[in-house]
């Protein structure tokens, strides 16, 4: 859910069920905002709903944090996805990964670009929340496939497989934090470059 995505369906005149407007007004108010400094009534003023509306949807405030955050992990399987679809073989299915990361910070943000949504929301929500579980979740999936594409580049060497998995997890990582704080992807972009080499070493 970028910050550009439009409330209404577009061509249609109609708009969108409460959920889904509620769902892509908290998307751009946690992310441009953060959210402990978003609270209900903005949500559903930008969404164009009752506060009522709200609670038929989301059981609190917490509970429409976890939705948004299953929501951008789909957003970046599809990303993922699309990426992966143009791949051919495991080496440009571990910079899919990358690029899908280069592409979430090529959306059209209202605000600017602040790095991984999920990270910026887990840095705000206590210990042992579940939203915390839901990014943890993400991370680990993310390196979980940059793993599977390498035990298909290097095979017999799991081990190996594994410990690159780990590296370059922590690559695209810090180069998401750095890209957050500088507010472009040219770190990601850089960080995919230092992958393919990487990569092509022997």
């Amino acid at each position: 859910m970028s910050e550009a995505d439009p409330l209404n369906t577009a061509g249609s005149g109609r708009r969108r069920p409460a959920r889904e407007r509620l769902l892509e007004a908290a998307a751009r108010r946690f992310y441009a905002d953060g959210v402990a400094a978003t609270g209900i009534d903005t949500i559903t003023a930008e969404a164009g709903v009752a506060k009522m509306s709200l609670y038929n949807n989301f059981s609190s405030k917490a509970d429409l944090v976890r939705a948004y955050l299953d929501a951008r992990h789909e957003e970046w399987l599809v990303l993922y996805r699309t990426r992966l679809e143009r791949a051919r073989g495991p080496r440009e299915g571990v910079l899919a990964v990358f690029d899908a990361y280069a592409d979430h910070a090529a959306f059209a943000y209202d605000h600017g670009f602040r790095g991984c949504g999920l990270l910026n929301a887990a840095a705000e929500l206590p210990a042992g929340d579940e939203g915390r579980a839901v990014v943890r979740a993400h991370k680990e999936e993310v390196e979980r496939l940059i793993a599977g594409h390498l035990e298909e580049l290097l095979p017999g060497r799991p081990e190996q497989a594994r410990a690159l998995a780990e590296h370059l997890a922590f690559l695209l990582e810090g180069a998401m934090a750095r890209a957050g704080l500088e507010g472009g992807a040219d770190r990601l972009h850089h960080a995919r470059s230092l992958a393919a080499t990487l990569l092509d070493r022997p």
